[in-house]
């Protein structure tokens, strides 16, 4: 059976949490630690939802939130739904199909 998988950027909600509330304010931060990112890429960072992120950004931001990995991240894993096929939604065909098809017109000359 299929799984799907997916997580939630929970970023904002950490930092929040840490009374810091813009992402100006995470720049000066991240600098101390190594991390040279424009006001515009941790706006992006703190806002959306990355979908990669380095080991470095990811360490830097745990150091200054005090936190783990897994409080910026929480992930969901549900089975998927099995599909259903045509075949078995279809009701059965009437018992006389051929009356069901048009029939070939008969072209008369005009009189």
């Amino acid at each position: 059976m299929k799984r799907k998988v997916g997580y939630t950027w929970r970023l904002r909600e950490v930092m929040a949490q840490h009374r810091i509330f813009t992402a100006t304010e995470l720049v000066p931060l991240l600098r101390e630690r190594g991390i040279d990112l424009s006001a515009s890429q941790v706006h992006r960072l703190v806002s959306g939802t990355p979908e990669r992120l380095s080991l470095q950004v990811m360490s830097a931001l745990c150091d200054i939130l005090s936190c783990t990995p897994a409080d910026l991240v929480a992930t969901t894993a549900e089975n998927a739904g099995v599909r259903k096929t045509a075949t078995g939604d279809l009701p059965t065909p009437p018992a006389n199909v051929a009356k069901l098809w048009p029939r070939a017109a008969r072209l008369l000359p005009d009189a």
